[in-house]
């Protein structure tokens, strides 16, 4: 049994692609036997550090401006001393500051591996800094290069989830050997159907009798959502068609542009704006929809696709080489690379008779469950936990 304490600025019921990683990553080293204590920030209204089921939370200062992203404090000396007695064989960082900096302190202070994730890429948001003025937006980018390869090569073993990401940080100058892992995804609790309440979805939105698209997410502007928006308003316009539904789970900064622009394109009667869901709920709004569409090219590995094929939707994705690997042109899913490209893949889509869709959704499960299952997902990040583990023999 290894004993691993995970680092993480993030981690539910905060909904985002690192909180789902880190707590899936907890919940399987568990359920394979190991000891797992999770260092992250405090929830909402929290003020003080809080100690239970093995989650240390750490109150933080909310920055709105980043998506109410929580920083806390770069070291707690009540937190160490719990460090110390847990005894960690491995620390595992999730993030870059705050609660990040201070697993890479524990490990130093611990004289322990200390074994780093990259799973954002940061270059993709340097906006929120920037606020998009191209000189600074250059310059910011490449600060993130430089700072990614440093944070990188300052680990036992350095992790990330697609070769893609893998591709630039090389670009960024790491040195280190990068360890691809992809995040792995609990199947079981996706294909959990609980149709009371699919159905009270379906009826609380308007959605029965209709095709509903599903855009799932934080709502931000690297995930181009308001591209998609505009081309599913142009393919309904030039299809002349009232059976559509456009449902958009989640929050984030670019909410209030996206209610602006649906307005301006007059698709108030087609689009639903649900709000964040919890965690445990985001299953049923997949089973409430039938085609799940993204437009982002910002993802380290694609969690929602896969999620979504994994729920039996159909998956339609603007046309990303990290996606290569989890989609199967007309196979599996389907990519648009432009807006005649868009036009004709939704048409041949929806266009689909219920024996060609069901092909498409049983090919696309059971790739997600072959290349995704928790089991490979356990093997091998535990072999990157022992090889660091063995550098301190």
């Amino acid at each position: 049994m290894m004993r691993v304490v995970l680092f993480s600025d993030t981690y539910p019921p905060q909904i985002n692609g690192v909180a789902t990683a880190t707590f899936t990553l907890a919940e399987t080293l568990k359920k394979y036997g190991e000891s797992v204590l999770v260092v992250t920030v405090a929830k909402e209204g929290e003020k003080k550090i809080t100690f239970k089921d093995g989650i240390i939370r750490i109150p933080g200062i909310t920055v709105k401006r980043l998506y109410k992203y929580k920083f806390a404090g770069i070291y707690s000396q009540k937190v160490y001393d719990l460090l110390k007695k847990f005894k960690p064989d491995v620390i595992h960082v999730q993030t870059e500051v705050g609660i990040g900096i201070f697993g890479r302190i524990a490990a130093k202070n611990l004289n322990v591996p200390l074994i780093y994730t990259y799973h954002t890429m940061y270059e993709d948001y340097t906006y929120y800094v920037t606020g998009g003025w191209r000189p600074f937006d250059v310059l910011a980018k490449k600060a993130v290069g430089f700072l990614s390869a440093v944070i990188g090569d300052s680990t036992t073993e350095f992790v990330t989830t697609s070769n893609k990401t893998k591709d630039a940080l090389k670009r960024y100058g790491v040195k280190k050997y990068i360890n691809v892992v992809p995040n792995g995804l609990d199947f079981s609790f996706l294909a959990e159907q609980d149709m009371s309440k699919v159905r009270a979805i379906r009826d609380k939105y308007g959605l029965n009798g209709k095709t509903t698209l599903l855009i799932l997410g934080r709502l931000a502007k690297e995930k181009n959502n308001e591209l998609v928006l505009k081309l599913v308003s142009n393919w309904i316009i030039s299809n002349k068609r009232e059976d559509i539904v456009i449902m958009i789970v989640g929050d984030g900064p670019d909410k209030a542009n996206l209610e602006k622009l649906v307005t301006s394109l007059k698709m108030d009667n087609c689009v639903r704006f649900i709000g964040a869901v919890d965690h445990a709920e985001v299953k049923d709004y997949y089973h409430a929809s039938d085609v799940y569409i993204s437009a982002s090219t910002s993802e380290t590995q694609g969690l929602t696709y896969i999620e979504a094929m994994a729920s039996d939707l159909l998956v339609l994705a603007k046309y990303d080489l990290n996606l290569t690997n989890v989609i199967d042109e007309g196979k599996t899913g389907f990519f648009f690379t432009d807006n005649n490209s868009f036009e004709k893949q939704l048409t041949k889509i929806i266009g689909l008779s219920p024996e060609q869709k069901n092909e498409v959704i049983m090919k696309a499960r059971r790739s997600v469950n072959q290349k995704y299952s928790l089991k490979n997902f356990y093997e091998r990040i535990i072999n990157v936990y022992k090889k660091a583990y063995r550098r301190y023999w």
